[in-house]
C-alpha cells in the first residue's frame, strides 16, 4: 500500500493514516469485522491485509465485546491495538468494557498499567440506515471520564488526528462520520500529525461563530456560504476532538463575534454542545451580546426516509435560519 498524495477521499484516509502509523511502529495492530482481505464493510481498511498481513491485521468473530476486550488486553501487554466497532450504535454491546474497564485502568494501578488502544467507529445519519445504524454516539463517550474523542471532518484531519490517537498512552475513541466517506480533500504531508485538542478555524468571520464537529462541520461551512452574500460573516470552529476540548479557541471567536450556535448532530438532551455552552457562559459571559443557541438533531430515533431524517438531523438551512436570528438579536 503507497502512500497516498494528491486528493483523497476520508475513507481512504481512515486507512493511510492506520498504514502511516503501522510502518513507524511495529507494536500497532488491527482487529475487526472483516477488516482484512474484504478492506471493512465501508472500505476503511482497504489495503491494510495485504501489506501488513494477518499477524498484525485481524479479521474477528461478530462480538464486539471481544474485540475490544482483546484489544484491552493487547494494549495492557505491550501493543496498540486499533478496534474497529463497525457502526458506532455497537458500542452498546461493548459498554463495559468501554466505560468501565479501559478508561478505568491506568488509574486503578497508580500508573503501572496503560491501555494505549484506538477504538474507530463509523459514527451518524445522513444516509437511510435507520434508528439501529444512524446514531451520532459522541456523547455516549462524552460522559466516560478516562477516554480520549476524536471527530474528523476532513481526510487531511483523519490521517492527523488517527496518528496522535494511535501514539497516545490513554484510550482513545474515534468516530469516522458515514457521511463523509466519500467526500475528497488535499491528502495529508508526509508525517502529518494533529495534537488531540486542538481545534481549528475553518472559516474566518466577524458576526457569528458556529461551532461544530465532523458533519457539522461541512454543514456549517455551507451555511456560511449561503449568508455570506447577506452580508453576514460567519466563523466556523471545528472542534475536531471533545477531549481533550479546546474551549480557548471557541472563546477566542466568540470575543471576537459576540454571539454563538452550536451544531451539533448528538440529540439535543444531553449533546456535547451544552457543555460547550456552559462554559462559555460560565468563562466567556461578558463577550456574549446575544444568547448562546444551539442546532442539534431531535431527541427521536433516526428514520429511515431521507425526507424525515433531515427533519431530525442539522441541516445547511436550519443552520443558517439560526444564524440569521442571533446576528439581528
Amino acid at each position: 500500500m503507497a502512500e497516498l498524495t494528491g486528493t483523497i477521499t476520508y475513507r481512504e484516509a481512515v486507512a493511510e493514516g492506520i498504514a502511516r502509523e503501522m510502518r513507524r511502529d511495529s507494536s500497532v495492530v488491527c482487529l475487526g469485522e472483516d477488516i482484512g482481505a474484504a478492506g471493512g464493510v465501508f472500505k476503511t481498511t482497504v489495503g491494510l491485509f495485504e501489506e501488513f498481513g494477518p499477524r498484525r491485521v485481524w479479521d474477528t468473530p461478530i462480538s464486539e465485546q471481544a474485540i475490544v476486550g482483546a484489544a484491552m488486553g493487547a494494549a495492557m501487554t505491550g501493543m496498540r491495538p486499533v478496534a474497529e466497532i463497525m457502526f458506532s450504535d455497537f458500542l452498546a454491546c461493548c459498554w463495559d468494557y468501554l466505560a468501565n474497564e479501559i478508561p478505568k485502568v491506568r488509574y486503578m494501578t497508580g500508573g503501572q498499567v496503560t491501555v494505549p488502544l484506538v477504538v474507530r467507529t463509523a459514527n451518524g445519519g445522513g444516509l437511510g440506515f435507520g434508528a439501529q445504524h444512524s446514531q451520532a454516539t459522541e456523547n455516549w463517550a462524552f460522559t466516560v471520564p478516562g477516554l480520549k474523542i476524536a471527530a474528523p471532518a476532513t481526510p487531511s484531519d483523519v490521517i492527523g488526528l488517527m496518528a496522535s490517537a494511535i501514539r497516545s498512552e490513554d484510550p482513545v475513541v474515534f468516530f469516522e462520520h458515514k457521511g463523509l466517506f466519500a467526500s475528497k480533500g488535499p491528502a495529508a504531508p508526509a508525517d502529518h500529525v494533529i495534537p488531540l485538542g486542538e481545534a481549528a478555524i475553518v472559516r474566518p468571520g466577524r458576526d457569528v461563530t458556529v461551532v461544530a464537529l465532523a458533519s457539522t462541520v461541512p454543514v456549517s461551512r455551507a451555511a456560511a456560504e449561503v449568508l455570506a452574500p447577506e452580508g453576514i460573516a460567519v466563523e466556523v470552529v471545528d472542534l475536531r476532538c471533545l477531549v481533550p476540548l479546546d474551549m480557548r479557541t471557541v472563546l477566542e471567536s466568540v470575543a471576537k463575534t459576540s454571539r454563538l450556535l452550536i451544531v451539533e448532530e448528538n440529540p439535543y438532551q444531553g449533546g456535547w454542545g451544552g457543555t460547550v455552552a456552559s462554559i462559555v457562559a460560565d468563562e466567556g459571559f461578558e463577550f456574549l451580546d446575544a444568547p448562546i443557541r444551539r442546532v442539534a438533531a431531535a431527541c427521536v430515533p433516526l428514520p429511515f426516509a431521507d425526507r424525515l431524517e433531515d427533519e431530525v438531523i442539522p441541516t445547511v438551512d436550519k443552520v443558517a435560519d439560526a444564524v440569521r436570528r442571533l446576528a439581528v438579536f
